[in-house]
Parts: C-alpha cells; sequence; structure tokens
C-alpha cells in the first residue's frame, strides 16, 4: 500500500554534508506521519527525526539535534534529511519509515512501513 525509496546516501569526509530524500508512493502522503531511523553496525536501529503530517512539528534524537533537519513536500511526496557537521559516529544505513497512526514517533514499533535504507559513510 505505501511504497518508500531513499537515495542520497555516500561517502563523505567528517564535517560534511549529505541530503537524504525518500520518495512514498501509494498512499496520500499527508496522511502520513513520516521518520528518519538509522542503524550502525551491531547497533540497533535507532530514531532520527520524524515530522508530522503537515510538517508544522519536528523531532529530533538528542545526538543529531542542530545538525540534522527533517523536512517534506507533500505536493512531490518526498522527505528529506539534510545532514550537516557530519561525524563518524553517523555512518549508518538510514531508513525512511511511514506512520498511518503516529503513536511515539521515536520508536520502530510505531512505523508500518519502512524503505530499504541509503548507506552513509563519514570517513575520518
Amino acid at each position: 500500500q505505501v511504497q518508500l525509496v531513499e537515495s542520497g546516501g555516500g561517502l563523505v569526509q567528517a564535517g560534511g554534508s549529505l541530503r537524504l530524500s525518500c520518495a512514498a508512493s501509494g498512499r496520500t502522503f499527508s496522511t502520513l506521519t513520516m521518520a528518519w531511523f538509522r542503524q550502525a553496525p551491531g547497533k540497533e536501529r535507532e530514531f532520527v527525526a520524524g515530522i508530522s503530517r503537515s510538517g508544522g512539528n519536528t523531532y529530533y534524537a538528542d545526538s543529531v539535534k542542530g545538525r540534522f533537519t527533517i523536512s517534506r513536500d507533500n505536493a512531490k511526496n518526498l522527505v528529506y534529511l539534510q545532514m550537516n557537521s557530519l561525524k563518524p559516529e553517523d555512518t549508518a544505513v538510514y531508513y525512511c519509515a511511514a506512520a498511518l497512526v503516529a503513536v511515539g514517533v521515536r520508536t520502530v514499533g510505531s512505523f508500518d512501513y519502512w524503505g530499504q535504507g541509503t548507506q552513509v559513510t563519514v570517513s575520518s
């Protein structure tokens, strides 16, 4: 019903920037609460950022607050994650997630649909 495809990952040096995109299809995008999670090697999947249906509310993990910005363009069915001042600890597979009913946007179990992920590697 909902398909999510991430893009924009890659290799970047510490201090650099990347912008991830997530394209959604199969449902009216504006009805979905969206979020980004990440999973580093040997770690559990963790919350990164979330955004409400209209984009009026955003949520961030403490580890990325002030460096990452989540946004959405409902007209284009896209959600973005602008990542600045990247650190090696940000290295992970980043996943786009969508929830039909938002209950606890910071938890993996709250989300109904997931993309396949895009690799972000920060060197140095």
